[in-house]
């Protein structure tokens, strides 16, 4: 069955032409120009992909997003927008984007990453990981330490994995990102460090291993620093 696409946008002539060329790539396309109609879909229907304009009626990007992370749908979401300011993109994966595409854009860009993101979501089943008591299914993005779950975006899963296959060990930018980011352009260092940022967020709140930054070099993940006690008690 052809992947089946969510393409949110309230630009009538960019969905239009968008939806034709995605339809000539084999993909099945529904479309919402705002934000209530998007979220309609995504409750009713099951996509492969979603691809999402920032600034919609109704609700934004950013919401949709957050939305669907918070009820932990692990669909991949790839951010198309107009809104080109660094934070802004670091804003969109920490809400749980997987990608993040500025417009004005190649139409070959961005076929290039929706195939990446098909690509790696259909990829077979891989077997679980596991250090120090934290255990990782890269299969359904989920982590679990000591009976408890951690839910994972997708790029959270690939750096979480990553990491773990070299436990204790400084794992280099370099690699991170031709891992997280195969097909792609690399992004620049910033948004690398959002996704370990928020990713270690995630591990700390658990009390499992922490993530740590090794200047110049990359990150490593290791066990937290005890906590300090109080001699006088």
């Amino acid at each position: 069955m052809a992947p089946h696409l969510l393409l949110v946008d309230d630009e009538v002539e960019l969905t239009t032409a968008l939806s034709q060329a995605l339809q000539r790539q084999g993909y099945q396309i529904s479309i919402a120009h705002d934000g209530k109609t998007a979220l309609a879909r995504w409750q009713h229907q099951h996509f492969d992909l979603v691809i999402l304009d920032w600034m919609l009626p109704e609700h934004s990007g950013l919401e949709i997003c957050q939305w669907m992370r918070h009820h932990g749908d692990p669909t991949p979401v790839l951010f198309l927008t107009a809104r080109d300011a660094l934070d802004d993109e670091v804003m969109a994966l920490d809400s749980g984007a997987d990608d993040y595409l500025v417009k004005p854009f190649e139409l070959r860009h961005l076929l290039a990453r929706v195939r990446a993101l098909l690509r790696r979501r259909e990829s077979p089943p891989s077997h679980r990981l596991s250090v120090a008591g934290l255990e990782l299914d890269p299969e359904h993005q989920v982590a679990y330490h000591q009976g408890r779950t951690i839910t994972l975006s997708e790029k959270e899963s690939q750096l979480l994995a990553c990491l773990m296959q070299q436990p204790g060990e400084i794992v280099s930018h370099e690699h991170i990102l031709e891992t997280l980011w195969p097909a792609q352009s690399p992004p620049t260092s910033n948004v690398l460090a959002a996704q370990v940022r928020l990713l270690r967020r995630k591990l700390e709140a658990q009390g499992s291993l922490t993530i740590q930054a090794v200047y110049g070099k990359g990150y490593r993940l290791i066990s937290p620093p005890p906590q300090k006690t109080d001699k006088n008690t």
